[in-house]
């Protein structure tokens, strides 16, 4: 079992993950208001964004409020009763993000494309966020079973890095790669606001749209890690939830590469006014970013797998021998 104070600890870095980018988005919301693109959006889209921005402050109430309870209510003691509490505002504040961020995406591609797409994408935004935070915790949760004592025993008995040590880094590095990448996507948002976004053409602006859909993506995908654990874990930590939470973490990164490299691509043919020198320095951005990421680290583990391998035949050797 974990130990109550690994559990709270993880479920107040889980908050903290999220209150990160949940407050640079508002910052850019409050801004976006002030910029001259605001006014010529449609009287509606005025509202929803109003409306989306009240939806991120209800969320930023909630995530903060785990904080408040601990200073107030248990004096900052450690206690099951925190991580329950803990848990279950964390559940709650999930759902109007996704509707903040739906609204959003839909005022964006109603600027760019019509109110139908915009429409769609939207919902199709809100369902993706709720299916990933909710509906795959729900059907694990329903078969997922936990071996409390064979965790226990492996614990005791594991070699090299300790399961909580890796569960702790592969929060942090998750917490590294979200506000970066909720960051930007404020940004996006605020970009279509401006007069220069105006002047670009229309396959920029839609460049554009596209990666901003990919950064949503990845910050779906980022977020349903902290959800993961409170929904089906609990907060107990297990190499299950290490591998999970692994594999979304490089899961993410795979959009958040394209949809950098797409603004990327915009911003190099507004400067340079030429798209093929901007598409190829998209690509060689992008196989920058997958070499680095995905290439050169897939190599390093085959070259390490094989160096384990060849010292392990090594050692058989000798035995072989007598």
């Amino acid at each position: 079992m974990t130990k109550l104070k690994d559990k709270v600890q993880n479920a107040l870095d889980e908050a903290r993950l999220l209150i990160l980018g949940a407050q640079v988005l508002i910052g850019l919301q409050y801004r976006a208001t002030f910029e001259s693109g605001f006014e010529k959006l449609p009287r509606h889209a005025q509202f929803l964004k109003l409306g989306s921005l009240a939806i991120l402050l209800i969320t930023l109430a909630l995530i903060i409020w785990p904080g408040a309870y601990h200073r107030v209510v248990t004096r900052g003691e450690d206690s099951e009763e925190l991580h329950k509490f803990t848990t279950r505002v964390m559940e709650w504040a999930l759902v109007p993000f996704g509707l903040g961020l739906g609204i959003e995406l839909f005022v964006v591609v109603e600027k760019i494309a019509g109110i139908a797409i915009g429409i769609t994408v939207g919902l199709l935004t809100w369902i993706m966020a709720l299916t990933f935070w909710y509906g795959i915790e729900a059907i694990v949760k329903g078969r997922h079973k936990r071996e409390h004592e064979a965790m226990k025993d492996e614990k005791d008995n594991e070699e090299g890095t300790k399961l909580r040590d890796k569960i702790e880094h592969v929060l942090t590095e998750t917490r590294v790669v979200l506000p970066g990448a909720q960051a930007l996507l404020g940004f996006q948002f605020v970009t279509i606001l401006t007069e220069a976004f105006e002047k670009l053409p229309e396959s920029s602006k839609y460049v554009h749209l596209a990666s901003l859909c990919m950064i949503a993506a990845c910050i779906i995908l980022l977020m349903t890690t902290p959800s993961y654990h409170r929904i089906v874990e609990q907060g107990e930590e297990s190499e299950h939830f290490h591998r999970f939470a692994s594999r979304i973490l490089l899961a993410s990164m795979a959009p958040l590469a394209l949809g950098v490299c797409g603004d990327f691509f915009v911003v190099v043919r507004k400067v340079t006014e030429s798209t093929e020198f901007a598409v190829s320095a998209s690509l060689v951005l992008l196989m920058l970013f997958f070499g680095l990421w995905f290439g050169v680290t897939i190599f390093w583990r085959n070259r390490q797998h094989e160096i384990r391998w060849a010292a392990q035949y090594r050692e058989r050797q000798p035995a072989r021998g007598h």
